[in-house]
């Protein structure tokens, strides 16, 4: 079977489509949210790419460039489209900067583990994301914030560089209405910039925290990690009990090229989430 027809048999409708192989997807919309971030609505052919849970990832690419890693940022359940946030740093991430409503895509996934929402409910949670961090990180907090009866206490710091980075503020008001406190942070402040001054860890010691009944989850540059952890385990907050996402530049997404493996771990397999017990054997990860 050739490859044309390996993408036909992967856009059927019923079957489960291939790892290894895309399913196309039609841009609905795209919409500029900063300089540098742009929000895709994408509508796959097979929906069976929509089965996903928080904190899992996509290769997103189109021909003559090739693929990229992507974070899933709409909330699961989703019927006929999900949603990307992707920021243009590189040739893929451009040209994908460039499509309009209409065009095509080609997907696979979801890949890698997610978010645990069982193990959650019932609990606290103490989110802590750090610039684009937001962005799996929202798809975490929408499946949350669907569901609060499931949960206890809910509490978000989010850190930007600069106010103008800052993404999804047009939904800050509805997710503090759903029982979200949110507190914010920039790093160089605007003059009419009215909240919080310098890293995200200034405002941990502020949230009131029960570590017998509270889950940390930490999503940021790596440079964050360290420091946040320290932060949590000030607050008794256990490792088995703090939940990070890594960071790493996967290719393949089937454990395959080695080149997301940290140690004996493969990202795109064993990852991108952890529970930070379970990286002691893993000095390289943080």
């Amino acid at each position: 079977m050739n490859l044309y027809e390996n993408i036909i048999k992967n856009n059927n409708h019923t079957e489960t489509p291939s790892p290894y192989v895309p399913v196309m997807g039609t841009v609905e919309r795209v919409t500029r949210v900063t300089e540098h971030e742009r929000l895709f609505v994408i509508a796959p052919s097979n929906k069976e790419l929509l089965n996903y849970c928080p904190g899992q990832f996509y290769m997103v690419g189109l021909p003559g460039y090739g693929e990229a890693p992507i974070s899933i940022t709409s909330g699961p359940g989703q019927e006929k489209e999900f949603e990307f946030c992707i920021r243009a740093v590189g040739n893929v991430t451009n040209a994908l900067h460039r499509l309009r409503k209409g065009d095509t895509v080609f997907i696979r996934g979801p890949f890698g583990t997610g978010f645990n929402l069982e193990e959650m409910k019932g609990k606290d949670i103490l989110f802590v994301a750090g610039g684009i961090g937001i962005v799996p990180m929202r798809s975490l907090i929408k499946a949350v914030l669907n569901d609060t009866k499931s949960y206890g206490r809910l509490s978000l710091i989010y850190g930007s560089r600069n106010p103008d980075d800052i993404l999804y503020k047009e939904e800050f008001e509805e997710w503090k209405a759903k029982g979200l406190d949110m507190r914010l942070t920039v790093d160089k402040p605007h003059p009419t910039w009215k909240g919080n001054v310098g890293v995200v860890t200034t405002l941990i010691p502020k949230i009131e925290v029960d570590p017998a009944r509270t889950i940390g989850v930490i999503i940021g540059p790596p440079v964050m990690y360290k420091f946040v952890i320290l932060s949590f385990r000030d607050k008794k907050i256990t490792d088995d009990k703090i939940f990070v996402s890594l960071e790493r530049r996967m290719k393949c997404g089937v454990g395959k090229c080695g080149h997301c493996q940290i140690n004996s771990s493969y990202v795109c397999q064993e990852g991108p989430v952890y529970r930070l017990k379970d990286l002691h054997s893993l000095p390289e990860a943080i």
